[in-house]
């Protein structure tokens, strides 16, 4: 049964075409705008507060284990160890595995494998405000898109009821990009069914103590096909290097298996992803998760000095908390003149120009943040 919150979310069929896009407000946001582009052409040294990457990272080891496998660049790719080195990482057969070159590639080849909707009932769902390159790639694949927008009234927290019965995919983060909301499973779960492909993105999920919530080890488990990506970009700082995998079951994997090029992840990419699987590297990432978790405490702490900083959610769980403020926009221009830059959120559906986005960061670096705020009158 469709509760309250399900009247309050929007259904939105989006269409594919470039000249659509044009036409519709509801299609006005910049879905290619990502958190590096507040740092281009900058001009000075930003305080980075724009990108979801945990800062001083690669580690020092990381490095050496990358620079160490540049000797074997004569060679092509061989990305069995990683492979095996994923599967194990999360207690699955080595067929439940895809490595890509980011979780960005593996949103492509979802697209591409997806057949297009029969019916508008079919259309695929995309839940936002979420991280946009899904829906992005989906558009350039031929589908149509049914945007289920969740509520601010709601915490932005998700609702099964609101996604529409019959959509034969349905694509949603946990934790979520922008709003740094932790849908618990079993809500995730009540999604999955007979001849839907489910596909939740856990990007920032390594970023939660204990990785709850996640869905890695039970995508054999559930109806129909669930489809789980992670990426090693946020906790490692490896965005540069475009390395992720897909979590499946092995027919899935397979077929998106076959629209990747030959050799789609290089050399230093599948050593960095067999050595971030190692248990050490777990550990760390373990350790950083919790460190992440007091220093957003701190984050959020701080900048409820600020009564007209409203936090999306009262329980943010990601790397990043979302805050709207009645002049976001300029706020985010006069914070960079300042030389803080951060994320604007007007280009996610459901979210306008008072919206951005704060990468949780060290003590020191959030009591510059709120100097800066003190000095342009925030109040």
């Amino acid at each position: 049964m469709r509760t309250e919150s399900a009247e309050r979310a929007k259904a939105v069929p989006v269409p594919p075409d470039a000249g659509a896009r044009r036409r519709s407000p509801e299609l006005r946001h910049d879905l290619r705008h990502h958190g590096d582009a507040e740092l281009r052409d900058a001009g000075a040294d930003l305080v980075d507060l724009a990108v979801n990457v945990r800062a001083g990272t690669p580690p020092a080891w990381l490095r050496e284990r990358i620079a160490t496998s540049l000797g074997s660049l004569a060679a092509y790719p061989d990305g069995r160890a990683a492979r095996r080195a994923v599967a194990a990482r999360h207690g699955l057969p080595e067929e439940c595995v895809l490595l890509t070159a980011g979780a960005a590639e593996a949103f492509v080849l979802l697209a591409r494998a997806l057949p297009v909707a029969a019916d508008d009932a079919e259309r695929p769902v995309v839940v936002h405000p979420q991280f946009t390159e899904p829906e992005a790639a989906l558009r350039d694949a031929g589908h149509e898109v049914r945007r289920v927008v969740l509520s601010e009234r709601d915490g932005f927290r998700l609702d099964p009821g609101l996604v529409p019965e019959g959509a034969r995919a349905v694509v949603v983060g946990n934790p979520t990009n922008p709003t740094s909301v932790l849908h618990p499973a079993p809500v995730l779960r009540a999604l999955a069914r007979p001849g839907r492909t489910l596909v939740v993105d856990e990007a920032f999920v390594d970023a939660v103590p204990g990785e709850r919530e996640s869905l890695a080890a039970r995508v054999t488990e559930l109806p129909g096909t669930t489809v789980v990506l992670r990426s090693l970009t946020k906790t490692w700082g490896l965005a540069g290097l475009r390395v992720g995998y897909v979590l499946s079951d092995p027919v899935t994997v397979a077929r998106l298996e076959r629209h990747q090029p030959l050799w789609p992840v290089s050399s230093p990419a599948l050593v960095a992803a067999e050595a971030c699987c190692a248990p050490a590297a777990l550990a760390e990432a373990e350790r950083a998760a919790r460190q992440t978790a007091a220093d957003r405490a701190y984050l959020t702490g701080r900048l409820a000095e600020f009564g007209t900083l409203r936090r999306a959610t009262p329980d943010p769980r990601a790397s990043f908390v979302l805050v709207r403020h009645p002049d976001g926009a300029v706020l985010r221009e006069r914070l960079r003149a300042e030389g803080i830059a951060v994320r604007r959120g007007d280009t996610f559906p459901g979210l306008d120009g008072r919206w951005l986005r704060m990468a949780v960061r060290d003590r020191a670096t959030t009591d510059r943040l709120v100097r800066a705020l003190a000095r342009l009158g925030v109040r």
